[in-house]
């Protein structure tokens, strides 16, 4: 396995699964942008768990590399429609966004390339 591909997967893990556990125990973050991007407060729930599934996905896919590479594929659909909640509302603090898209995106890349 190369390191990149290692390092960019496990990262990733940790920041999604990190982003799932906040959602999870009703941090005031994700709530605030629940709020400002005008989503029920419900979806926090199912938000957390495809964040989770995700970083999981990707742990999972050093033993089953389709599961990793499916988990990669689905993170960046999930922070793509972030960008359109966003875009939505008219929110341009696209920072956090962009530091978890461009990680997640990475992870595809060197995840397709390493198989």
């Amino acid at each position: 396995m190369s390191a990149a591909y290692v390092t960019l997967t496990v990262v990733t893990a940790v920041f999604t699964g990190a982003a799932a556990v906040t959602y999870l125990i009703g941090h005031d973050y994700p709530r605030a942008q629940l709020r400002m991007k005008r989503l029920p407060m419900w979806w926090r729930w199912m938000l957390a768990g495809m964040l989770a599934a995700g970083a999981l996905g990707l742990l999972l896919g050093f033993a089953v590399p389709l599961l990793g590479t499916l988990a990669a594929g689905g993170l960046v659909l999930y922070f793509a429609g972030a960008l359109i909640a966003h875009l939505r509302v008219g929110s341009r603090d696209l920072t956090g966004w962009a530091v978890f898209f461009v990680t997640t995106v990475a992870t595809l890349v060197v995840t397709l390339l390493h198989y």
